[in-house]
């Protein structure tokens, strides 16, 4: 049975903005109750819901507490839960050191200036190799393209830019960026290590918090699923004002290679003259945390056996290096609004008395921050029995203004970009396909959990138009406050408008849930492939 308030084909804004609301919804108080659910998530007392953290769970059992309030059955192993545990790896910088050797000199690397050292359970004490630069450092096996071919690189260190060639159409380029692609590619070919040099077009944060950042744990899940390769042996992110001194001596500059990235052209290919020399410090520990997980069952006798998932992550970083005297990394935009927004949704289906046919599955992950690891386990290891037909996430929707623009990453990959226009469009929001895909903000959310295993998925931002206000807005929120300690609850955000995000986003979830048919990749989609 469909929605009540539901009505098929193309309705009059009003109906379509409020399907799951009572005519004449006052959207400010909407918007109050969703902030009073991210005033809990991001209050200090939670510590920045690092995962496997006492916070965390505080923030689990909330949302547990509001998934049963909002009438959702238990879904996970145990109640609302699905616990996991981690490999918890940290950085002991005292025990690390980092030297560029050139004509039998040492250069001692400056860790926090210069560059960092990435850990993992895999890390090496220590590793003394030559260096090849590799442009992109990408195999695309499709388009006949590899910048590991025609090197020497096995035994060595490469070195590559994040990104890839502009004419690269952006889904393929933005798979093969993802650590799990690469790992595949470079073990293949015997590489030993990576240095990383971020792309100036795409670079988020200043480097100083991309230093601050290398204290924080890397966990790593204790049961990843099958074919999941493990990381190399060092890992090294090299500050890009710092990049020519591993170039120095190669007859080639970075200003060489930043000039041909900036014309799109290809990048140059070639060994350095620099034997990097490594040691690495680290200290192991275990960690165990949960998804929380809810269900609204489906009416139809069939279909109630597929499920339609509404996601988000419920994990931050925690305590860190302090920014102004600050240590707490609240994370209310990312990610307590989208927590938020999963528990009204939930509560708007059961105070409308929704009755969709296919299951509606309320999925808060841990691990996000640490690399999609709660949305990875659950992916590998479903909690529920029945086909998961489309993934819904929030990570960061950013309601910092009105919404007019809706920015929807996946949108031409898959009939739910269809949905999601039908739906956004007469409630007055033009839907927009991702604006900055240098960013790869398709693979880097817990969206990608799922397309790996074939299922069709959205993530969603509150966008605008170049050069207006909006765009000032977000801009400075990405330099100053995105995983940064000012990401709490003393920010300008619209309520009401993330309460008319909600309403879009649970009549998007109903619309799917109610199909006669299952969302499908489009023919032209790359994505396709993982279609099962």
């Amino acid at each position: 049975m469909r929605h009540p308030n539901w009505l098929p084909g193309r309705l009059a804004p009003v109906f379509v903005v409020i399907a799951l609301f009572a005519p004449g919804s006052d959207w400010n108080a909407l918007g109050k109750r969703w902030w009073s659910h991210v005033q809990f998530l991001a209050d200090d007392r939670l510590e920045g819901r690092d995962t496997g953290s006492r916070g965390f769970d505080q923030a689990a059992d909330y949302m547990a507490d509001q998934f049963r309030s909002a009438g959702l059955e238990p879904a996970g192993v145990t109640g609302y839960r699905q616990p996991m545990d981690f490999d918890v790896v940290r950085i002991d910088e005292a025990r690390c050191r980092l030297d560029l050797i050139r004509d039998g000199k040492a250069e001692p690397v400056k860790l926090g200036e210069d560059a960092v050292i990435g850990v993992s359970s895999q890390s090496v004490e220590s590793l003394e190799a030559p260096c090849v630069f590799v442009g992109y450092g990408l195999s695309v096996p499709e388009l006949n393209y590899d910048d590991l071919a025609g090197q020497e690189v096995k035994g060595k260190i490469v070195a590559y830019v994040t990104g890839g060639p502009g004419d690269m159409p952006g889904p393929i380029k933005a798979h093969y960026q993802s650590l799990e692609e690469r790992r595949k590619a470079l073990r293949k070919a015997g590489v030993l290590g990576t240095v990383t040099i971020p792309n100036p077009k795409s670079i988020e944060r200043p480097w100083s918090r991309v230093a601050a950042s290398r204290f924080e744990p890397r966990m790593e899940l204790r049961d990843p699923g099958e074919d999941v390769p493990p990381p190399l042996p060092l890992a090294v992110l090299f500050n890009t004002d710092r990049a020519d001194m591993l170039f120095a001596g190669s007859h080639h500059t970075f200003q060489d290679v930043l000039a041909a990235l900036h014309a799109d052209k290809p990048l140059p290919h070639f060994p350095l003259a620099v034997t990097l020399r490594a040691r690495v410090g680290k200290t192991r520990s275990t960690a165990r945390s949960e998804n929380v997980v809810g269900v609204l069952p489906g009416a139809d006798p069939d279909l109630k056996k597929e499920f339609v998932v509404v996601s988000a992550h419920l994990d931050h970083i925690g305590i860190g290096e302090p920014v102004n005297g600050d240590r707490i990394y609240s994370g209310a935009m990312d990610d307590a609004s989208g927590d938020a927004s999963l528990i009204e949704i939930a509560r708007a289906m059961k105070e409308s008395g929704a009755h969709p046919k296919r299951s509606i599955l309320f999925l808060s992950v841990t691990g996000e921050e640490k690399g999609l690891l709660g949305s990875q386990y659950f992916a590998a290891h479903p909690t529920v029995s029945g086909p998961i037909v489309a993934d819904l996430n929030m990570d960061m929707y950013n309601p910092l203004f009105p919404l007019r623009y809706l920015e929807v990453q996946g949108l031409g990959e898959s009939t739910l970009g269809d949905d999601v226009s039908a739906v956004a469009e007469p409630a007055g929001v033009q839907v927009q396909p991702d604006q900055e895909p240098e960013h790869n903000l398709f693979i880097r959310s817990d969206q990608y959990s799922f397309i790996k295993k074939g299922v069709p998925a959205l993530t969603f931002k509150f966008s605008y138009l170049p050069g207006t206000p909006e765009e000032k807005v977000f801009k400075a929120w990405l330099a100053e406050r995105y995983h940064a300690p000012l990401d709490d609850l003393d920010q300008p955000v619209d309520r009401a408008a993330a309460a008319q995000f909600n309403a879009i986003l649970g009549n998007l979830t109903l619309r799917v849930a109610d199909a006669d048919h299952r969302p499908e990749w489009k023919p032209d989609s790359f994505f396709r492939r993982f279609r099962r």
